[in-house]
């Protein structure tokens, strides 16, 4: 178990402006320094650039995240660090590249633990800090010590309380991957103990019947390409699972289960600071939102999970607003990567887009090298400290929110925490548009791309061009180097490689000094 030396938050200039600390005593939780903000983290899954109405979007309405962006700041050159999930949330969590440690693909369900529990995390920096902590929703970075080895019928051996989370509820990957069951605290919650939980991405369970052999039992999404093992409430996942009883989820009610769950911590803890990790599922296949949204936009399910999440955002904005803690909240929404429309299952994304573009002009979608895998969407709301209303077109990675969150709240970061994030604080809140002179980018094939303000430059490759296991989807591969003059290319459409020899060594010589560890900002 990790042991925790406290912080204060030690005056709201030091808040502002990042100021250097210094150590003081622990927090008494009934008289905390409210002089810090609240954080909130609003992280969705695979919702791309151009899913949004304030950034775009004409196919759905987005009213609640319209409202953060109109009283704050709309980031139109923001970048995750990967184009897949368990990468891009291990880096924003840990402030280093995931590229940079083995196993650290997208996660089976039941994978042991990604972020070791001896890592200094993002929730340790603000528990450190005097804040009380939550991880709500999706996690997909594993759970337990091995991966294949625990035991979901009693608490898991290592869980998100050891990664510095004093509350969690979270799904253990995501909603297409066994376990189907939500996890609180390290524990399955609402546990029915005549339902054993048995799990293995190995081999099916005898007696269990199979996505693959009965369609018939697919009664609420059928599946398009994988996602035909297990069956849980009438869909196909990945994974093979038995047991669950009342344990199990139904995924139209997922949303609804985290919101409260989020809304509930917040309510508890409104007299003391609080971080709070809000990772929503929705926009993540398999696309089924709850009976109330459906037909609110004329996209179909996929369009639909966009108007649940924008629902989840202003539940918890009316509650911010109730307890009379808006002012002091700092609230940041992105997502983890780029979009995808069918990605394993027959709800119709495809069909339906009529003439939406969820990554907008940018070439490529998720799991892809090329700027839509990895260029989101983030908006920047605290009231009163960064202003209302602003675009912001400066380069920034969410890989600097670690270092820039830890200047917030003046914290003090043990030797070697955080590796690859920089404190780019001032840009985040508004005060300047500093570019971060570079930002790295990983494809779901570990194809590393180098991004500045005006160019962008694609590592060499020999995989296909095309994702060849389901989505249709350009991989952004190319035996040669790729170079692309952003500034004037966004769709990335002209190789300029040839044109430009000086420009790719330039940007192949930042990606081995960052690959080295020898480069910083």
């Amino acid at each position: 178990m990790k042991r925790y030396l406290f912080l204060t938050c030690f005056s709201s200039l030091a808040c502002v402006t990042g100021s250097a600390t210094q150590k003081s005593e622990k927090l008494n939780p009934d008289s905390a320094d409210r002089r810090c903000p609240n954080v909130l983290i609003i992280y969705a899954d695979d919702l791309g650039y151009g899913d949004l109405e304030c950034y775009g979007a004409k196919n759905v309405q987005t009213p609640h995240i319209n409202r953060l962006a109109a009283e704050g700041i709309r980031f139109r050159n923001a970048h995750a660090t990967a184009a897949t999930s368990t990468p891009s949330r291990y880096s924003m969590l840990t402030g280093e590249y995931a590229w940079r440690r083995p196993g650290t693909d997208v996660a089976a369900g039941n994978a042991g633990m990604i972020v070791r529990p001896e890592q200094y995390t993002l929730a340790d920096m603000f528990k450190n800090a005097g804040y009380v902590t939550a991880a709500i929703g999706k996690w997909h970075l594993g759970l337990g010590d091995k991966d294949g080895q625990q035991d979901w019928n009693a608490p898991l051996s290592a869980a998100l309380g050891d990664l510095g989370f004093d509350y969690s509820y979270i799904m253990a990957a995501t909603a297409d991957r066994v376990p189907c069951v939500f996890i609180e605290n390290g524990k399955v919650a609402d546990y029915d103990p005549e339902a054993p939980i048995e799990v293995s991405y190995r081999k099916p369970f005898e007696g269990e019947p199979l996505g693959k052999d009965h369609p018939e039992l697919l009664y609420n999404l059928k599946s398009s390409h994988g996602h035909d093992m297990a069956i849980v409430n009438g869909i196909g996942r990945i994974g093979y699972m038995k047991g669950g009883g009342k344990a199990l989820w139904k995924d139209e009610n997922i949303a609804d289960s985290i919101t409260t769950h989020a809304i509930g911590f917040i309510r508890e803890h409104k007299d003391r600071p609080f971080f709070m990790y809000f990772a929503t599922n929705d926009i993540h296949v398999p696309r089924f939102p709850h009976e109330r949204f459906r037909g609110k936009s004329p996209m179909g399910l996929r369009g639909d999970a966009i108007v649940q999440f924008d629902w989840s955002v202003g539940q918890i904005i009316d509650a911010l607003d109730k307890l009379g803690l808006a002012e002091n909240t700092l609230i940041i929404l992105s997502s983890d990567n780029g979009p995808v429309v069918d990605d394993g299952y027959q709800d119709r994304a495809e069909e339906l887009l009529n003439g939406h573009s969820p990554a907008g002009s940018l070439r490529g979608n998720k799991y892809s090298a090329f700027e839509g895998g990895t260029r989101i969407p983030v908006i920047v709301r605290w009231p009163g400290q960064v202003p209302p209303d602003r675009i912001s077109d400066a380069l920034v990675s969410q890989i600097d929110w670690f270092a820039s969150l830890a200047s917030l709240v003046g914290a003090e970061l043990p030797k070697g925490a955080a590796p690859d994030s920089f404190d780019y604080l001032g840009t985040w809140l508004g005060k300047n548009q500093t570019d971060r002179p570079w930002v790295i980018e990983q494809a779901a094939n570990h194809t590393l791309s180098v991004r500045t303000k005006d160019w962008k430059y694609i590592e060499p490759n020999d995989g296909p061009a095309l994702i060849t296991w389901g989505p249709k989807i350009e991989t952004g591969n190319l035996s040669t180097p790729q170079l692309y003059r952003i500034a004037d290319d966004v769709a990335e459409r002209d190789n300029t490689a040839l044109l430009y020899p000086d420009v790719v060594f330039e940007l192949q010589n930042i990606l081995r000094r960052v690959r080295m560890k020898n480069l910083k900002p």
